[in-house]
């Protein structure tokens, strides 16, 4: 264990890494892990610590007790907030939105979100900028501003209609119905559901299969595809013809050149069926 990762609170947020996972937990769980400024500012130290250290090949993304995250604490996240000065409001909200989406989108590892439980409002933010997800059949979704007078503010309506159609974003932000972990991957919000207690062992069978690919073109593969989302189809083409260039060169693993040797000269492999032999 590197010094740094052993200088984290281990408060609000637990780690712990174990066979190449980063298994972090939002740590409230009598508040469901609802997120307060605890969370906000010992997640943004996380996601540092955990770039840096060599031990950590994907992180995983979950919650203490029976809850994924009930969302934003209203009392310790608004009104104490916004009883104080500012600047003060405007940092933390700087610091969410980094840990939130603006860090974790673009995370240079590979990230999973393991929904255990409750997962409501400003937990959407983070579960969709993980890369992927995993639920329990037994977990319990839901947007239910609507049902107190507000909206999904933050990034909450931009995540859901990035992962959803918008016929289903519309229906769960419009009614506050909540919905199962069955129901979310239903309609895309999770890659798989599955029942609680076969939940661990289907992330860790993720988990191994995304460290078995190269780690650098892994990273370009995840922020090409979300930089071009928002770009029109030539622009698209430009950016992944430099994006595939700037691959090759900086990848210390040279991987397109070995994977093209093994294929084509020593027959050992076949692209469809699994990732080239790695050193």
């Amino acid at each position: 264990m590197t010094d740094a990762l052993a200088s984290l609170p281990q408060n609000n947020v637990l780690v712990k890494i174990e066979d190449g996972v980063a298994w972090v937990s939002l740590n409230r769980p009598g508040k469901r892990n609802a997120i307060n400024p605890g969370i906000v500012f010992e997640m943004n130290q996380v996601l540092d610590v955990l770039e840096a250290e060599d031990s950590c090949k994907c992180v995983v993304m979950t919650g203490s007790g029976d809850a994924f995250s009930a969302g934003m604490d209203l009392k310790e996240y608004f009104r104490e907030p916004d009883a104080g000065p500012p600047v003060a409001r405007e940092r933390l909200n700087r610091a969410n939105s980094a840990w939130q989406w603006r860090r974790l989108m673009y995370y240079p590892k590979p990230t999973i979100a393991m929904v255990n439980g409750w997962c409501f409002g400003g937990a959407f933010q983070f579960l969709c900028a993980c890369d992927l997800a995993v639920s329990a059949d037994e977990a319990t979704f839901g947007l239910s501003e609507i049902n107190w007078g507000i909206i999904p503010a933050g990034i909450v309506t931009k995540s859901v209609a990035a992962a959803l159609q918008q016929r289903k974003a519309l229906y769960y932000i419009m009614t506050g119905d909540t919905f199962d972990g069955k129901e979310a991957e239903k309609i895309g919000l999770v890659n798989f559901s599955v029942p609680k207690a076969e939940m661990v062992d289907k992330v860790k069978e993720l988990a191994k299969k995304l460290m078995e690919k190269n780690p650098h073109v892994l990273r370009a593969c995840k922020v090409g595809y979300h930089y071009t989302r928002e770009m029109s189809w030539d622009m698209a083409a430009e950016y992944l013809a430099s994006k595939i260039d700037a691959t090759k060169f900086r990848d210390p693993e040279q991987g397109a050149a070995k994977g093209m040797s093994q294929f084509l000269d020593e027959k050992s492999y076949r692209p469809g069926l699994g990732a080239y032999k790695r050193d």
